[in-house]
């Protein structure tokens, strides 16, 4: 059992705070993931918890026991590093075997254990090589064999895909996932590519400028996005964001003579608001008379799907294109926004609300833009 405790956790560098108080809850045996920007601090809490970085206030417990101040050496946590950190001079079954003699156990428990490691990771035929006749991948997964071999009870990962390419990323995630479904140890995984995240993770913490925006599962976060701030930074392309505004118990598009996307719910206030749909909820419509009318900038061609770029008014705007052809640069289309698919969120303060939206007339069945799905929207 390893249960993962944060609460309040605080980090200050000469007096000014760059973590402000970080909470959660991690489950035994769960894999989180912890996603932000640059800056956002969570290297800084992923040390923290490894015990390389002082707590300036709050308590950091595993399985109820308060970890402050206990040596990294002693919390039971193995990291595996971003720059691999290998001995160069050191073969691959000595630098996994290193920990361990350091440690002290016998030559014969360390024999095991870096066979078992080596096994799980595909290491066997290269435990007699220097880390310089590895590839990346070879030297990442040597460098996790380390980790596995001290047989921890969490796993930290600190953004340890970045130094590969992009095919050797997805292989990596692929291996990284397997061997934790084989561990079936707690880990925490660092990154700020929201594509390992949502790919990787039971739980995401997703954090900007020192604090938790949200924390939820992948499906969770990307489909009911806690703020603007998490709506625009998962998906790829992100979610759209709209300026709009309540009036007369209708939700409007600022500056857009067209008709109102959507009823609102009796009781809402009214005012300046900040609609949010993801690109592929946006549908192409059939009727050149309906819809916002929008010219296309610019078509990214991505075999398996095509996302136009568009301007709507001063804003940009990314739609998931059909497949068979239809919208091409420079080509005024009309686009459909189904009120099931919008997101409100307050202007000022980036929180999302769950207001109810109603079609604000008939509904009739439409194709998806994308081509991948029948939905129910306004005509």
């Amino acid at each position: 059992m390893t249960h993962l405790t944060l609460n309040s956790l605080r980090k200050a560098y000469d007096g000014k705070e760059v973590l402000h108080g970080i909470d959660a809850e991690i489950e035994n045996g769960q894999f989180v993931v912890i996603v932000g920007p640059s800056g956002c601090g969570k290297s800084t809490l992923l040390r923290m918890i490894a015990g390389l970085e002082d707590i300036t206030s709050g308590m950091f417990m595993i399985d109820g026991e308060l970890m402050n101040d206990v040596e990294p050496a002693d919390r039971g946590c193995a990291m595996v590093f971003q720059n691999y950190a290998l001995y160069p001079h050191m073969t691959v079954r000595r630098n996994m075997d290193y920990p361990l003699k350091i440690a002290g156990l016998s030559k014969e428990e360390r024999r095991r254990r870096v066979d078992e490691a080596a096994a799980i990771l595909g290491l066997e035929p290269y435990l007699d090589r220097r880390p310089a006749h590895l590839s990346g991948g070879q030297r990442q997964r040597v460098a996790m064999g380390r980790a596995i071999v001290r047989e921890p009870s969490v796993f930290l990962f600190d953004e340890p895909l970045s130094n590969l390419d992009a095919k050797l990323r997805v292989q990596m995630r692929i291996e990284i996932k397997k061997l934790h479904r084989r561990l079936k140890a707690t880990s925490i995984f660092v990154t700020h590519d929201q594509v390992e995240a949502m790919t990787l993770a039971d739980l995401l913490i997703v954090m900007n400028g020192g604090r938790i925006e949200q924390i939820g599962t992948p499906s969770v976060v990307y489909h009911e996005p806690a703020s603007m701030f998490v709506a625009g930074f998962l998906g790829s392309p992100a979610m759209n964001l709209l300026p709009a505004e309540i009036r007369d118990g209708q939700l409007r598009l600022t500056g857009m003579p067209a008709s109102p996307l959507a009823e609102v719910a009796a009781g809402i206030a009214e005012g300046p608001v900040t609609v949010g749909i993801r690109p592929e909820a946006i549908l192409l419509s059939g009727n050149q008379s309906e819809g916002l009318p929008v010219t296309i900038d610019l078509v990214e061609e991505l075999g398996g799907s095509r996302i136009a770029y568009c301007a709507l008014a001063d804003t940009a705007l990314a739609v998931v294109l059909p497949t068979d052809g239809r919208g091409q640069e420079g080509r005024e289309v009309r686009l459909l926004l189904p009120a099931e698919a919008l997101h409100i969120f307050e202007t000022a303060s980036g929180v999302r609300r769950d207001y109810t939206l109603a079609p604000v007339s008939p509904a009739t069945e439409v194709r998806n833009a994308a081509g991948l799905r029948d939905m129910v929207i306004p005509v």
